[in-house]
């Protein structure tokens, strides 16, 4: 059966890698969706915490966050997007979210949401994962569609290859949410610099968790064809549509 949980907390977690030009769309889809979270009458409406992860930037990432001050960063130097996930988590799993006199919520009550710097959440982005939570589900996958980055031909052939729909197979990190006890059950994101997102599915699908894959919050991310991570889906833009493959790959 089915435990309900009350979630009290939300931590997101967004890694950064030179992302100065597309950082602001990023944090501004962020700061709507947080405000949409003002509709959730009290008391279920959770605390959230968003920490940026400037992973080795060399760009004005840093001088863009630190305009969203409601906002929190940490600084590392790894290279790899599977790190700057995990440490990031890590690191806002252990902060105060409103005082060092706040009484940390327990694990099963905190809601991790990850998107990607060059990405840009919908306002229901918070609204929707929260409710299919408190509805049971211990890990929600969204989808992904790619910007204007890509040329309208392509997008076309993106389109006509790649339908969404509820029960998607798809695993982007750059639209996951996951409940926390669950996370640290499954062995958090492996330190890793691609595939972190599926290694960390797979995981917590050895726990048979419950999850939902839902096309009801899809994420705006970045079409261009030279990315920040290897293997990531910059990578997989130019390896599937470029060759109108798209539909030969199951993730990513």
């Amino acid at each position: 059966m089915i435990s309900l949980v009350s979630i009290d907390v939300v931590a997101i977690v967004v890694p950064v890698r030179n992302e100065e030009l597309l950082l602001p769309r990023c944090l501004s889809a962020l700061t709507a969706a947080i405000d949409a979270l003002s509709a959730v009458p009290e008391p279920d409406r959770p605390r959230v915490f968003v920490l940026l992860v400037l992973d080795r930037c060399t760009d004005l990432s840093a001088r863009v966050a630190a305009h969203w001050t409601n906002f929190s960063c940490h600084e590392i130097e790894a290279g790899a997007v599977g790190v700057a996930r995990r440490v990031g988590i890590r690191h806002a799993l252990d902060l105060p979210l409103h005082s060092r006199t706040d009484v940390a919520a327990s694990a099963a009550g905190i809601w991790i949401a990850t998107t990607d710097a060059d990405s840009a959440v919908p306002p229901n982005w918070l609204v929707t994962q929260l409710a299919l939570a408190r509805n049971g589900a211990e890990l929600v996958l969204g989808t992904v569609q790619p910007d204007n980055d890509l040329a309208v031909t392509e997008l076309r052939r993106w389109e006509a290859l790649h339908t969404i729909d509820e029960g998607h197979p798809h695993v982007h990190g750059a639209n996951l949410g996951v409940r926390a006890d669950l996370y640290l059950a499954a062995g958090e994101f492996a330190p890793v610099d691609r595939d972190e997102d599926v290694l960390l599915v797979a995981s917590l699908r050895d726990l048979a968790v419950s999850e939902a894959r839902t096309a009801l919050i899809p994420v705006l991310t970045s079409g261009r064809r030279v990315g920040r991570a290897p293997a990531g889906f910059a990578d997989y833009l130019r390896d599937h549509v470029d060759a109108t493959q798209l539909g030969s790959k199951a993730e990513h």
